[in-house]
């Protein structure tokens, strides 16, 4: 089971700031192991989206070329305090994980 991601949603003006890190060990299947000089198989996010009251306000591919643990902040015009914010990743191997937090 994939460790829980942190969230956290403020208000400035009428934009909302969203921060997220995203716990994943995002390997790119070229690293060896250091005690059997095999491969590490490739496991890394694919997608990420993020919803505000069920809408859509982002959709992002992403690849084995972003480090562990990314981290993903972006700004959303419009909503307001109290709304509820729902960021969900998928991998390559079919594991989930999804945070939600409410606009403060």
């Amino acid at each position: 089971m994939a460790e829980p991601m942190r969230i956290r949603a403020t208000m400035s003006g009428d934009v909302a700031d969203v921060k997220v890190l995203m716990n994943h060990p995002m390997e790119t299947g070229l690293r060896k192991d250091a005690k059997t000089g095999q491969l590490v198989p490739a496991h890394f996010i694919q997608e990420v989206t993020a919803t505000i009251n069920g809408t859509n306000v982002l959709t992002a591919s992403i690849g084995s070329g972003v480090s562990k643990n990314p981290y993903l902040g972006f700004k959303v015009k419009g909503p307001k305090k109290g709304d509820k914010v729902v960021v969900s990743w998928s991998d390559n191997k079919g594991d989930k994980n999804t945070a939600e937090a409410t606009i403060g």
